[in-house]
């Protein structure tokens, strides 16, 4: 089997990056689909696999030299960036791990680029300390969109039975609000029906959320901007025939979406897509960056600071998006 190379960053490494990330690949059934490489700090992967319980051998992988190396169960390779002090506490804000962090992603970026990794999966960063070390993106989304320009980007979260694209993200609602228009909410459709399409589904039933409690109720809510900032982008996709339907009030649709009636739903800004996906379970869940250059998946949690260095953070979210990554790798036949 030709495996893919996922190059998996280590995010934050004051966070639980590290220690999700050798919990994961302490399970074999990783090995067997992929050839997984984590771009990080060997030393503190090491240390993370000892406060998680696993015997995991961490093997350093020159930058020149990753297509000779050896995968299989049993060890970790790593390229060592050499960026995060032995002694760099666990669970404490860092400009250092921001900017480690920060250097990961751009590494993994430049691998994916130049076709020596088949698809990015990324562990948690910190927002807040990604700042501070001078690098203000708004999170991973914004960051891989600029270090392989590309002008505009989609985020999708999945879980069991249910996907989210969202046509804002990081941005306050008053903001989200008057960034929403007829072209951008069209363009998101159309990034997330390429998604269900690579996904092999048929027909790509779309529900579209509206802005404002029962979608505006015919004016009743809000002032018009489901009739001014979503119908046309609707209308415009079902002249192409695509199976597309709202505006429609958010509750009842992700009621819907959750009992099969969609493949996938608009949400118009942050909270009203992340919420449900979040209720039906964090550690399931998975955020893919839809409309880059190469692939990216990434875990759906923070870097839960309070946990970090202990042992007890949760694992799965992390083997599902290394799943997910190879599973668009596998159908990579157009951008994603």
């Amino acid at each position: 089997m030709n495996r893919p190379l996922i190059a998996i960053t280590m995010g934050d490494a004051a966070g639980i990056g590290p220690e999700v990330i050798m919990k994961s690949l302490a399970h074999e059934e990783i090995h067997e689909s992929a050839r997984p490489l984590v771009i990080g700090d060997a030393g503190r992967l090491a240390a993370a696999g000892k406060i998680a319980g696993t015997d995991l051998d961490v093997r350093e992988i020159p930058l020149g030299e990753i297509e000779r190396a050896r995968f299989g169960p049993g060890s970790v390779n790593c390229i060592d960036l050499g960026l995060v002090p032995a002694d760099l506490p666990w669970g404490r804000l860092s400009a250092t791990a921001g900017e480690a962090a920060f250097r990961y992603i751009e590494t993994a970026a430049r691998l994916a680029m130049a076709r020596r990794a088949d698809a990015i999966c990324t562990a948690p960063i910190n927002k807040e300390a990604l700042h501070a070390a001078g690098h203000r993106y708004p999170g991973h989304t914004e960051m891989l969109a600029a270090l392989t320009g590309v002008p505009e980007v989609s985020m999708m979260l999945t879980a069991p039975n249910l996907r989210v694209i969202h046509v804002t993200t990081h941005i306050g609602l008053i903001d989200a609000i008057a960034r929403i228009e007829p072209g951008l909410v069209e363009r998101t459709i159309a990034r997330g029906r390429m998604v269900l399409e690579n996904a092999g589904l048929a027909r790509q039933r779309i529900g579209v959320c509206g802005i404002n409690p029962h979608a505006g109720e015919h004016g009743l809510f809000g002032h018009g901007e489901e009739e001014e900032k979503i119908a046309p982008a609707i209308a415009a996709c079902l002249a192409k025939g695509w199976d597309v339907e709202g505006p429609l009030p958010a509750d009842t649709l992700f009621f819907r979406a959750g009992r099969g009636d969609f493949d996938m739903v608009v949400a118009m800004y942050h909270d009203q897509g992340h919420g449900p996906i979040k209720v039906l379970g964090i550690e399931a869940g998975v955020n893919i960056t839809v409309g880059l250059p190469v692939i990216r998946t990434s875990v759906d949690h923070g870097t839960a600071f309070d946990l970090a260095g202990t042992g007890r953070a949760d694992e799965r979210s992390m083997i599902e998006a290394m799943r997910q990554a190879v599973a668009l790798a596998g159908k990579r036949k157009v951008k994603v």
